[in-house]
């Protein structure tokens, strides 16, 4: 089976890259040339536009910064959209866009699936990252090798649409973390606690997450890379919020987390790395939040491993009854 890949970005490129490495059938498009030229150069096909990707491959595959975007690529790639065609959508999205544009391509025949995927660059460049899935059973069935390629764990969500709201959901988790870890390695900091030695009284406890234990590295390093920036933050705790809107939940904390990053936005930068929203705090308490021994990026450490498919717990138990 022959796949195409549009969006060669932070994560596109990475999940890509996966798929290359294992020998699939694949031919790329982005806007950065230099970005398809590393992929050819590597045996990738060239892909000359959306539309010529739909045409000639069985499955593409999207992984793009923004509704609009992933709008603007399906308007190519429509009208090449035959019986057997499947299009599946990796960027993070709106649970609602995700089903319009995928009602299109079913109306012509063809299977759209939703599969963002969550747990980090760094892992999805070793093919360890977790994929969730919105789609029929069936076609779940058709592209779980590619998903498998691509990442470790996979979970079947449900309905197209549904892995779109459990995305938006961990990262607004992810999102949440992250301002408390700024908040208590600040305030260790102004009470006199050595960060190397709070860092891992959080990671040993009921404290930790695997925020901490990756992003809070990147912060203590001081390059706080960990390649994602403020304003894709904005836009994901943006479409949690207006999932929660739309199922009528009073949220409380998803405001304030939305009105912080406005303000590190306006401060620093829509493109200022996520974890530099720890600046606000250093600079309102004139701390530096560093500490020796951390590395500038995150790395995969574990060995790529074939992926497989995660059941959620008690499905089992409820299949047999």
């Amino acid at each position: 089976m022959k796949v195409g890949f549009i969006g060669l970005g932070n994560v596109g490129g990475k999940l890509s890259g996966s798929l290359l490495r294992n020998g699939i059938d694949l031919t790329v498009h982005d806007l950065n040339a230099a970005l398809v030229d590393d992929f050819v150069a590597r045996g990738a096909a060239r892909g000359k536009s959306p539309a010529q990707l739909m045409r000639d491959c069985d499955a593409v595959i999207t992984c793009l910064p923004s509704p609009a975007a992933s709008d603007a690529v399906m308007q190519e790639m429509l009208p090449e959209v035959t019986e057997g065609k499947i299009w599946m959508e990796m960027s993070t999205t709106d649970e609602a866009e995700a089903k319009r544009l995928g009602a299109m391509v079913i109306e012509r025949g063809g299977a759209a699936v939703d599969c963002p995927v969550s747990g980090g660059c760094h892992r999805a460049d070793t093919g360890n990252i977790s994929i969730f899935a919105g789609c029929d059973r069936d076609t779940f069935e058709r592209i779980l090798p590619f998903l498998t390629t691509m990442g470790r764990r996979v979970l079947h969500t449900g309905e197209l649409g549904s892995a779109s709201i459990l995305k938006v959901v961990t990262n607004y988790l992810a999102t949440a973390n992250l301002v408390t870890c700024c908040e208590a390695l600040v305030t260790a900091k102004a009470a006199g606690m050595d960060l190397n030695t709070t860092y891992e009284a959080m990671k040993i406890s009921s404290g930790t997450s695997f925020v901490h234990e990756t992003e809070s590295q990147v912060i203590l390093n001081g390059s706080r890379d960990i390649s994602f920036t403020m304003d894709l933050v904005k836009k994901d705790a943006g479409l949690f919020y207006e999932v929660a809107k739309r199922n009528n939940v009073p949220l409380e904390v998803a405001p304030m987390l939305v009105d912080i990053f406005d303000d590190g936005i306006a401060r620093f930068g829509e493109r200022e790395l996520s974890p530099n929203i720890i600046k606000r705090l250093e600079e309102a308490t004139g701390l530096d939040i560093l500490a020796p021994g951390f590395p500038p990026e995150m790395l995969d450490d574990e060995p790529e491993e074939p992926g497989y498919e995660v059941i959620p717990q008690g499905k089992e138990q409820q299949a047999a009854e």
